[in-house]
């Protein structure tokens, strides 16, 4: 009898702790499950938070961009194809994107002088310069033309041949038989024919100041030793390839 008493006790005991241990995983599921919750949630805010902040950064570096290539606009035209007036302003169009990155640091570091385009890259972060050199990169409207075209042979055997007799060497060793360039080597192709004749012949005042990734300066001698004719049939050459 007393065994039995004994043994309905345990299982009332037991069963009350087995019980009480069911109720409190039961609570401690429940709380693991509300963490897991909250910690979705909060990842979930944390990965939307991100991707606004990084469209809105990429949003806000588009209107910039665009607000930058507008400014271009005034002076090198709507595609960049440069503009024939009083000062003539050079294509951009098609350029070798190193060349054009090059340049702006030529002019903010005063390298290459011109006040206006001083004010223009010495406020540009690198960032901003590659994409302005990326988007020109990728115009390709037609040549302006207008050059004159008398001497087009003239210059199209000094692009492609050079002139040993005087130190000249083939334009087209350096800038391709295409006139497109490569890397920090610029594109002569389509380039306006005033800017070109105004360039060479004024290199010495205006470029040559180069650098160690600016090459510019090797063309201090081989300016200096062509002849204003040569450098006009030159300049026209070039302004008519495509």
């Amino acid at each position: 009898m007393r065994d039995r008493i004994g043994a309905q006790q345990a299982r009332r005991f037991f069963g009350r702790d087995h019980g009480a241990r069911r109720n409190g995983e039961s609570r401690m599921m429940k709380v693991h499950r509300l963490k897991q919750t909250g910690l979705k949630a909060q990842l979930r805010m944390a990965i939307l938070a991100t991707a606004f902040s990084v469209t809105w950064s990429m949003a806000g570096e588009a209107d910039e961009l665009q607000a930058k290539l507008e400014y271009c606009k005034t002076c090198h035209g709507l595609s960049g194809q440069g503009y024939l007036g009083y000062f003539p302003m050079p294509r951009l169009a098609g350029q070798q994107p190193q060349y054009i990155e090059n340049q702006l640091r030529a002019f903010s570091e005063r390298r290459r002088t011109n006040p206006i385009m001083f004010n223009v890259a010495h406020v540009l972060s690198p960032s901003m310069l590659t994409a302005l050199a990326a988007h020109f990169r990728n115009l390709n409207p037609g040549p302006s033309g207008g050059a004159p075209r008398g001497s087009i042979a003239t210059g199209k055997r000094i692009f492609e041949e050079g002139l040993p007799e005087s130190n000249v060497p083939a334009c087209s060793a350096c800038h391709g038989m295409e006139g497109k360039g490569q890397n920090e080597i610029p594109r002569l192709a389509g380039q306006l024919y005033p800017y070109t004749v105004g360039q060479l012949t004024g290199w010495k005042s205006e470029r040559g100041q180069g650098s160690a990734v600016d090459t510019s300066a090797i063309m201090a001698p081989t300016a200096h030793n062509l002849t204003r004719s040569q450098v006009e049939a030159v300049a026209a050459y070039v302004s008519y390839l495509r």
